[in-house]
């Protein structure tokens, strides 16, 4: 009885942290169409969630004497990476369709293994990544010439680059218990670190922080600009965070991970209802084939051959958006990021 509870409850949890991600490019499309640069928008979701997890990064401070490469990894790739990319795409176009492209990291990843290092996949990998690139082409309507902006559409493939990149930096905290990387402490250096590297790029300094103060058009109304940021911060970033993390100790990586799926759907919804960004019937199922493909795709990778991919400790490929040893990449965490089991984490969602 306290079993099946435990399940859905966490399934429940689960659905509201993919709902949480699946909100954030809608809650942040108006910030950017409002005259915010993309990047901007970006640092503040990332500055604002880093400065609420703190207390967070320093309870588990011995992270960055014992996994810096992880952390590095993790801020540069899934936090500051995935998200830029993928705030910059939905400047340019649908944010359903942006965080659909992002789902082809799974996908990127297989192929990174098959044709660059020469190892095998399985057969239901490769239909996987066949349904994932023909959804694709049916999302863009290539048919019509690619109709979409072709830049849009290659920040949103830079998103699923990134997300890719940080997969196969995975695991990277595996090991026993003494030795396993906290999933909410890998989320609050990656927020820290992706902070640092965006405060950078970004500039904030140039930023017009008086919009802030202001009101956004969404979907024909007028909203509290500084509602939507403390969307982004809060909800779609540190509870989904949280949230993720909860969902699968309570159910496990596969279970959440379907779940996960829902984000893209939530995301197109959303977009759809509040800001009118309607797809074709040829584009809905198109995006049905690429969460099919990416979760097909993400199920059969192999594991990798013994020993390591970057310098600093074992790194293994393995199932990109599922289950891992200790630290996963997304979210598109963000994002794209999703968080995993209890010494895991999935990061790779746009929450991103």
């Amino acid at each position: 009885m306290q079993a099946t509870s435990g399940r859905k409850s966490g399934l429940g949890i689960a659905l509201a942290s993919a709902l949480a991600f699946g909100g954030s490019g809608v809650a942040a499309k108006p910030l950017i169409e409002a005259g915010l640069d993309p990047l901007h928008v970006v640092w503040l979701r990332v500055t604002g969630a880093a400065l609420v997890m703190l207390p967070l990064a320093w309870r588990h401070r011995d992270l960055v004497r014992r996994k810096p490469v992880l952390l590095l990894g993790f801020g540069l790739l899934a936090v500051a990476g995935v998200q830029a990319f993928y705030f910059a795409s939905i400047s340019r176009i649908p944010v359903g369709v942006a965080l659909l492209v992002e789902y082809l990291g799974p996908a990127l990843v297989l192929g990174w293994i098959r044709f660059v290092q020469r190892r095998p996949v399985t057969r239901a990998a490769a239909v996987g990544v066949v349904l994932a690139v023909t959804g694709l082409a049916c999302v863009v309507e290539v048919w019509a010439g690619l109709s979409f902006d072709v830049l849009g559409l290659l920040l949103a493939l830079g998103a699923a680059c990134c997300q890719a990149c940080y997969f196969l930096l995975a695991d990277h905290g595996s090991g026993d218990e003494e030795t396993r990387a906290d999933p909410l402490g890998v989320i609050a250096y990656g927020l820290l670190v992706g902070a640092a590297v965006l405060t950078i790029v970004a500039r904030p300094w140039t930023m017009d922080a008086g919009l802030l103060g202001g009101t956004v058009t969404m979907g024909g109304s007028e909203v509290q600009a500084w509602l939507l940021l403390g969307w982004v911060v809060l909800i779609a970033t540190v509870f989904a965070y949280v949230t993720g993390v909860v969902s699968v100790r309570k159910l496990s990586p596969q279970v959440a991970g379907v779940v996960a799926c829902l984000e893209a759907v939530v995301a197109t919804v959303l977009a759809w209802v509040l800001l009118r960004e309607h797809l074709s019937l040829p584009q809905i199922v198109g995006g049905a084939l690429v969460l099919t493909g990416a979760f097909i795709a993400q199920s059969q990778a192999p594991k990798a051959p013994s020993g390591p991919v970057a310098s600093g400790g074992d790194v293994r490929a393995g199932d990109p958006a599922g289950s891992r040893d200790a630290v996963h990449a997304g979210d598109p965490a963000p994002a794209g990021l999703r968080p995993g089991a209890e010494g895991e984490l999935s990061a790779g969602r746009s929450g991103a």
